[in-house]
């Protein structure tokens, strides 16, 4: 690696920085350009510069486009953690000049999605009423990536398991309790007694394959020695799984928390089967090498609060 290199990565500017990022993510000079609504010339300009002051090459030109080399990989992921602190500095000027507001963009997955994150959003409105919330669903294998990358300021949900941990740090709020869940009038409820076996005569609805409930789901069969049962869908969209889960004879696992409020007013009936291999721990998840922003934390202080009632909820509603 060329001598002076750290020194000499100090003398790019700003502008450079989100360029080089720009085209990463697009692999084409033009496509990045046209992102950043300046001119091809000009962001070729500013790479060929970029190139020059580390006397290294960021990208490698092919006919599809650009690929980036070691060095641009390294200088993009950086860059884009730069722009994101300097997007969450120019944040806290406006918050001292315009009164408590801000911006969070902050990732979620099942288990939060339903209680957890939107009384939080509510909680920080009425300390923050200018703030803005982004809210992003998706599962850890998606939103991980996003968050290392700085296009997150937090994940809210089931935290992940070993796998994808690394440079993060993570903080267990509560355990979330997973439950099987049909419609009223479902035949298994005119049963005595049901066991889990007793559920692979009836179709599924669970989440993916590459998620931690799925995962923590399938062991639990396997360690009652039973088959993974039959899935007819696969989703993790609380609207239509609650539909179908309403409408049809299929069972659905569910986080405790999304469907709660269903369950107590009736809509859904919870299966008397304790699954306690499936319960997992909900909780944040940030970046381990960044401080977060005054509303981010705002907000992880709000979600704190409300992970605190959820849990005493636990024994009030006899889910245990």
């Amino acid at each position: 690696m060329p001598e002076g290199l750290a020194e000499a990565t100090q003398r790019l500017s700003v502008k450079q920085l989100r360029i080089i990022a720009a085209i990463e993510d697009h692999g084409s000079i033009r496509v990045a350009a046209e992102s950043l609504n300046i001119t091809q010339p000009t962001a070729t300009k500013a790479l060929k510069e970029a190139e020059r002051i580390l006397d290294v090459r960021l990208f490698t030109r092919t006919n599809r486009g650009v690929l980036p080399t070691p060095f641009g990989t390294t200088l993009s992921r950086r860059a884009r953690l730069i722009l994101t602190e300097l997007r969450h500095a120019g944040e806290e000027i406006r918050d001292l000049q315009e009164g408590l507001g801000g911006r969070v963009v902050v990732g979620t997955l099942l288990a939060a999605s339903a209680r957890l994150l939107p009384s939080a959003m509510s909680r920080l409105r009425c300390e923050r009423p200018k703030v803005t919330v982004t809210v992003v669903e998706g599962t850890n294998d998606l939103l991980l990536p996003a968050l290392r990358l700085g296009n997150l300021d937090l994940i809210v949900g089931r935290l992940p398991e070993f796998r994808g941990r690394e440079g993060t740090h993570q903080e267990a709020l509560y355990d979330e309790i997973t439950c099987l869940v049909v419609r009223p009038g479902h035949p298994l409820l005119s049963s005595p007694q049901i066991t889990l076996a007793d559920t692979l005569a009836w179709d599924f609805i669970l989440p993916p394959q590459e998620t931690t409930l799925r995962r923590q789901l399938d062991h639990a069969f396997h360690q009652a020695d039973l088959q993974v049962p039959p899935v007819v869908v696969e989703s993790v969209s609380v609207l239509t799984n609650r539909r179908l889960a309403a409408e049809t004879d299929a069972i659905s696992a569910w986080p405790y928390q999304v469907v709660r409020q269903d369950v107590l007013e009736g809509r859904l009936m919870r299966l008397p089967i304790a699954l306690p291999k499936v319960s997992a721990p909900v909780g944040l998840t940030t970046r381990a090498e960044a401080t977060p922003s005054p509303v981010a934390a705002s907000l992880m202080a709000e979600l704190r609060i409300v992970a605190s009632q959820i849990a005493e909820e636990y024994t009030t509603d006899q889910v245990f």
